[in-house]
């Protein structure tokens, strides 16, 4: 066993009369916290330290430091949807550093719709399972559409896994969440307090999951150049934006300036992420300097680090990684340079 679910177990009743004595009021939120502690520390036992792992629906102040956490039994509908990510945020701002949901929604079942939707938002979550009540989860129920926009999306996960991994050890080490509410790396923008709809993924990918049946989504786009991950087209803001989405797109863009790691395999989610990484470097301004880690894979700490400057229309890179490796400017379909292994050094230039 890797990990235990503790769900129901750590469910207990206000009707109660405890053996020593204690509150039952009081009690109800705690006894998630024990119940949780001591599954926790029993793993911790069998598995070795760093290795505990459990995944809880309930928690009180404290449970933060007993991964990983979801949001219970929501229905499977748009609504539940939205509100799920709206709880998962407020999660978030507590401190919980993972959170996720069940895709397709607990109790019920999802239309094709909301199951296709639910699946993109699902998959750009820290983590990740289809789960129902009284019906199944399995793609292929949903249609042959269904199961390809899961493919696609678990694909596109994969290859994101250098830059999740990182963005879990930066949660471990200072309690920033995977999953960010806007507010938390906007506080200065008053529009940022009052988004629940959508969210950052780690420090530089925004998420705008699709709630509406038509594909209509409208998201607020922060100060700067945004690049959409997945088609390349750019968004100046800060400004709201309106758009209509198939299933197989939906908002993620990525911050000005950022460099998103991705690995070369998209079959495994753990694999050598530095043999081959492929750099996406986004609207990279006149001056701008960005350091990317890519992570182990067994364990705290990092494989390889990249050093990005761009001067004028020129960007040097310089790497202590002994692997292949890829640049990429702009979206998917922007110029790609590829060096081979041992390239400490590169003068590109920097165009689209």
């Amino acid at each position: 066993m890797d990990c235990f679910k503790t769900d129901f177990g750590e469910r207990i009743p206000t009707e109660v009369v405890w053996h020593d004595g204690s509150d039952p009021q009081r009690m109800h939120n705690y006894y998630t916290h024990l119940y949780n502690r001591a599954v926790f520390e029993l793993l911790r036992e069998e598995r070795g330290e760093g290795e505990a792992l459990l995944f809880a629906r309930s928690a009180t102040a404290g449970g933060q430091q007993y991964p990983v956490h979801w949001g219970g039994d929501c229905e499977s509908h748009f609504n539940a949807m939205v509100e799920s990510l709206r709880g998962g945020l407020s999660l978030g701002l507590s401190g919980f550093g993972f959170w996720s949901h069940d895709i397709g929604g607990f109790e019920g079942t999802p239309t094709p719709a909301v199951f296709k939707r639910w699946v993109q938002f699902g998959l750009l979550s820290s983590h990740s399972r289809l789960h129902g009540s009284k019906s199944y989860r399995v793609p292929w129920d949903y249609g042959e559409e269904a199961v390809e926009v899961t493919r696609e999306f678990t694909l596109l996960k994969h290859r994101l896994a250098p830059y999740l991994q990182h963005a879990a050890q930066r949660a471990h080490a200072t309690g920033i969440p995977v999953m960010r509410a806007m507010v938390l790396e906007f506080p200065q923008d008053p529009a940022a307090a009052a988004l629940d709809r959508q969210y950052l993924l780690g420090e530089d990918l925004l998420v705008a999951p699709v709630f509406t049946d038509d594909g209509t989504v409208e998201y607020y786009v922060p100060e700067g150049t945004w690049t959409n991950f997945l088609t390349g087209a750019q968004f100046t803001g800060p400004r709201w934006v309106r758009e209509q989405h198939g299933f197989h797109t939906l908002p993620l863009l990525a911050r000005p300036d950022s460099v998103i790691p991705l690995g070369a395999d998209d079959q495994h989610p753990v694999s050598a992420w530095a043999d081959g990484v492929e750099l996406r470097v986004h609207a990279f301004a006149d001056g701008a300097e960005r350091s990317v880690e890519i992570p182990r894979t067994d364990g705290p700490g990092r494989t390889a680090v990249f050093r990005l400057r761009r001067e004028g229309d020129r960007l040097r890179v310089s790497t202590d990684s002994p692997h292949p490796w890829q640049l990429r400017i702009g979206g998917p379909d922007g110029v790609l340079h590829t060096r081979p292994a041992g390239t400490s050094e590169a003068d590109l230039p920097y165009r689209f």
